[in-house]
């Protein structure tokens, strides 16, 4: 057995035990969903971060700095590399403000475990419309989300072992189901804490050791300049609507954190309100670390390799650890993008297991089943949820794309709100309804027009949402008032 499998070999093995270790503490649904919301600052924050960023960075935003430098000046890709990493931090940054300390403290206070159910019981003590509306925007947009995750598994381990793509992503799958499924969100917590480790110690080492083999900042640019120069530019070579298209897009992509469910969970889970501050800045540190790393990364393999030299540039990150580190190096910081995609498919295998058991099944079909019953069920639908992202995997777009299709459609049903339940008084009860309605159709619509390739479907999917809302719940407070 070389180095490269005994690095990453290691690391299965402690993510199997700890999948095992946790699944003593699952005896009532709130344990196995919220980890009985007794999560430190630190766990808390790493879990968070871990599971916000997937495949999508390590393999997706890397492969998309190496194919396109910093602003794309092909003008192919809607969200250049450079927009979307700053775009990205900023959104970070405001959900941890807008959506963290609030939600925390009135979902504790309405017993709330799920987001759709907090969303029930901040208008209604019982509606089944706002609840099933959520559930299913949820179960359609992270089935495509797990799936990309499991593709990202598959490339990730035939660019690195030379398995074929279907076995990497039936054992990235299958690892994931398993520990989920027995420990539940201690195991996904603990498991992200460590994997966070990995995925910063992959997204700031790996392109740190690169840079000095290309000659440090000025030599990464000279390479890089004399392949074409707007790959190095902001702008890269883009101007008036093309260029606010992409600043546009990439930007967008930061308005979906407020309206991640399985990163809701973070903030529901952490042990009180008191510990958001602290939580909060190791987040915000983590994502500007990783952000920079990511974008840094694509621009060292472009000096390194030079232009085209991968076919499918997802496959950069684990050519690179090879080419440049010691094997067994290599090996750990290659897990780093298995990590990536277990962060977040654990997570979003737990919020549609929630979604289903809690939302579904126990609110409206058996509100008295035990809890035994309901980890029992809990269990099965991760199995089941899994098996369908293992056949979406085959699909043939790009991690990249993928998850930009189910980030739009839980960040445009979800982001306006949520924020507007936290923050706005007069929000209501079919403002809500009606603004997850229209972003999420919006977002459908959108990605499946001729125009819609000109800017990222979030951007009008969030705007349309919010104004639906609001104008939807001041019509209301204004035929009341009559």
């Amino acid at each position: 057995m070389n180095a490269v499998a005994i690095g990453f070999g290691v690391y299965l093995l402690v993510i199997f035990t700890v999948g095992l270790l946790t699944a003593r503490l699952n005896k009532t649904l709130p344990d196995f969903l919220l980890a009985g919301r007794r999560l430190g600052p630190w766990v808390a924050a790493f879990s968070e971060r871990a599971s916000g960023e997937s495949g999508w960075m390590l393999l997706g935003l890397t492969g998309l700095a190496y194919a396109t430098g910093l602003g794309d000046p092909s003008g192919v890709k809607l969200e250049p590399a450079l927009w979307t990493a700053l775009g990205g931090v900023l959104g970070i940054i405001a959900s941890w403000y807008l959506v963290a300390g609030r939600l925390r403290t009135e979902s504790a206070r309405l017993g709330a475990l799920t987001l759709p159910r907090f969303l029930e019981l901040r208008f209604r003590a019982n509606d089944p419309a706002i609840r099933l509306v959520a559930t299913a925007v949820i179960a359609f947009s992270f089935t495509f989300y797990i799936a990309a995750q499991f593709d990202a598994a598959g490339k990730s381990l035939e660019q690195t072992f030379g398995w074929s793509h279907m076995s990497g992503v039936l054992a990235g799958a299958t690892i994931i189901v398993f520990y989920t499924l027995m420990g539940g969100f201690f195991a996904v917590a603990w498991t992200d804490f460590i994997q966070g480790w990995i995925m910063l110690a992959a997204l700031v080492l790996l392109p740190l050791i690169g840079l000095a083999h290309v000659g440090g900042v000025s030599g990464m640019v000279d390479k890089i300049g004399a392949i074409d120069p707007r790959f190095v530019s902001a702008s890269g070579g883009r101007s008036g609507l093309t260029l606010l298209a992409g600043v546009l897009g990439g930007f967008g992509v930061g308005l979906g954190y407020v309206g991640q469910p399985h990163l809701h969970m973070r903030y529901m889970s952490i042990r009180s309100r008191e510990d958001i501050p602290t939580a909060r800045k190791i987040a915000i540190v983590w994502a500007v670390l990783s952000y920079g790393g990511a974008v840094l990364m694509g621009l060292v393999a472009l000096a390194y390799f030079g232009a085209g030299y991968f076919p499918d540039p997802e496959k950069m990150m684990p050519e690179l650890a090879l080419s440049i580190l010691p094997a067994w190096m290599a090996g750990i910081l290659i897990s780093g993008s298995l990590a990536a995609m277990m962060s977040t498919a654990d997570s979003q295998l737990l919020v549609t297991t929630s979604a289903v058991t809690e939302d579904v099944y126990h609110q409206s079909f058996n509100r008295d089943a035990d809890q035994k019953r309901l980890v029992l069920l809990s269990r099965v639908v991760t199995l089941v949820i899994g098996l369908l992202a293992v056949g979406l995997a085959q699909l043939p777009r790009s991690v990249f794309d993928k998850v930009l299709f189910a980030w739009g459609g839980l960040g445009a049903a979800f982001g306006p709100a949520l924020v507007l339940a936290l923050w706005w008084p007069k929000a209501t009860r079919n403002g809500t309804l009606a603004g997850m309605i229209v972003g999420f159709t919006t977002i459908i619509i959108w990605d499946n027009i001729p125009a819609g390739d000109q800017l990222y479907s979030l951007v009008p999917g969030f705007t349309f949402a919010l104004l639906a809302n609001i104008l939807v719940s001041l019509r209301e407070h204004r035929n009341s008032a009559v």
